[in-house]
Parts: structure tokens; C-alpha cells; sequence
């Protein structure tokens, strides 16, 4: 039988009993409708999982007890940041949960000359609250003991000035490939642009930076295609995608 995975942010510790919050509560009853005595595996992002038990299941509160303690990781050895330019509609949400799913450490939203898609202010923190969600979900799912941050809205300006290891931007006009490069230090930072792509500016803005210029193929990718295979590529290369052995 398969075990539902749930995050938390609070620390764990063996043969505790826990009280979920609000949300946590809502999404056991809700969403994973379990009810009193069954089993569920907790992990807070620190290492390992936690295996426990429901003691009570009620509108009042959510108790678990934590049974056992079990060290595993699946998370891959080559850390890979992606600064994604925001796209409309479900595009973006799609892009935060596969980019999980294939073992991103970061993402961090960014705000290009050529978004359609302009976030300010309070707007802007809701839909990072909403993505942050998403990346949750897709660590609990995919069985991943760490859960992705995704940072606040920037812009490319001065996101690029900020990263190290080996840093990519995609650009299908590029003439290099991901194959004739090395990581830095086991991390690689990448850059995907949104639907209309970087402008001429922000392709200098990045070079000045250290970014390098890369093209994935001979087709033109959507943006969140592109992102997606690029990861892909990069675990496949120096990454755990292909390992006989996950563990």
C-alpha cells in the first residue's frame, strides 16, 4: 500500500507526537483523507524521513506520532539553480513542478524586458506563495527529502550577478552545447527566458555576468520545454538521471 508523504517546516524527532498546523491539517483530512491509525511519512528538509502514525483525526486537530526514522536521500550531488523568466497562465506552474520533479535545488522567478506577465508587490508574493506550494507538493510526491525553495520575484539585471558554479543561458541561436562544457564545483546555474525569449540587451547583460551561451538543439523550444530539458540534460550529464542506484 502506498504511503502518503506530507512536509513540514518544524522540527521532527523520533517517538514524538506532533500537532499539525491549519494547513497541514486541512491537507491530511482533505486532500490525503486519512483517518485515525494510519501511516504517513514526514520529512522537514533536514535529512531523512520519518515514518508515523495518525493518533487523532478531527476538526479540533491533527496529531501524528513519529514512529521510526528511516536515512535516505534522493537528491542528486550536482546542484542545479534555474532562474526561469515568468510565463503565463500554467506554464510557469508546470515548469516549478517537473523542474522537482528532475531534482532542482532552487528556482527563482525573474521578471525579463519580454514577459507577458508583470508581478508587483502583493501580487508578486502570492504567486510565489502559490509556487512555493507547488514545489512542496512535488517534493512529497516525487519522495524527495528536501523541498526546492523558490525565491522571491527578481529581475534578470540583478539575479545574473548573483550566481556562481557553471552558468548557462539558453539560447537557440547559441553555437555551443552543455556536452563542451564542465560544472563548477558540482553546481551549474541555468537561465531560461520566457515566451518572447531574452532581448539583445539582456543576452550581454548575461555574458557579462559569466553566463554562457548554449543551444540545445536544432528546434526552437517553448520556454518551459526548454528549462525542462536543459535540466534533464545537466543530470544526465554530471547529475544521478541514468544511476543504476538513486540511494
Amino acid at each position: 500500500m502506498r504511503v502518503s508523504r506530507l512536509y513540514l517546516a518544524m522540527p521532527l524527532a523520533l517517538h514524538k507526537t506532533i500537532e499539525l498546523d491549519e494547513d497541514g491539517a486541512h491537507y491530511l483530512r482533505a486532500v490525503l483523507r486519512l483517518k485515525k491509525g494510519q501511516l504517513i511519512t514526514l520529512f522537514n528538509g533536514e535529512g531523512g524521513e520519518f515514518q508515523g502514525q495518525t493518533v487523532e483525526v478531527s476538526r479540533k486537530r491533527v496529531l501524528i506520532e513519529l514512529q521510526s526514522f528511516v536515512s535516505r536521500s534522493v537528491e542528486s550531488a550536482l546542484q542545479v539553480n534555474l532562474g526561469l523568466g515568468i510565463s503565463r497562465g500554467d506554464r510557469m506552474d508546470f515548469s516549478v513542478q517537473k523542474s522537482v520533479e528532475l531534482g532542482i535545488h532552487q528556482i527563482a522567478p525573474l521578471q525579463t524586458e519580454r514577459c507577458v506577465v508583470q508581478l508587483k508587490a502583493e501580487k508578486g508574493q502570492n504567486k510565489v506563495r502559490h509556487w512555493q506550494k507547488i514545489a512542496q507538493h512535488a517534493a512529497e510526491q516525487s519522495g524527495r527529502t528536501y523541498r526546492p525553495k523558490v525565491e522571491d520575484v527578481d529581475s534578470l539585471e540583478v539575479w545574473v550577478n548573483h550566481q556562481d558554479g557553471l552558468k548557462v543561458f539558453l539560447d537557440p541561436f547559441a553555437t555551443q552545447t552543455l556536452q563542451e562544457l564542465q560544472p563548477e564545483a558540482n553546481k551549474v546555474t541555468l537561465l531560461a527566458g520566457p515566451e518572447g525569449g531574452f532581448s539583445e540587451q539582456e543576452r550581454e547583460i548575461a555574458k557579462q555576468a559569466g553566463f554562457i551561451s548554449v543551444q540545445l538543439g536544432p528546434r526552437i523550444l517553448r520556454t518551459e520545454t526548454a528549462a525542462l530539458a536543459a535540466l534533464t540534460a545537466v543530470q544526465v550529464l554530471w547529475g544521478d538521471l541514468g544511476a543504476k542506484d538513486a540511494e
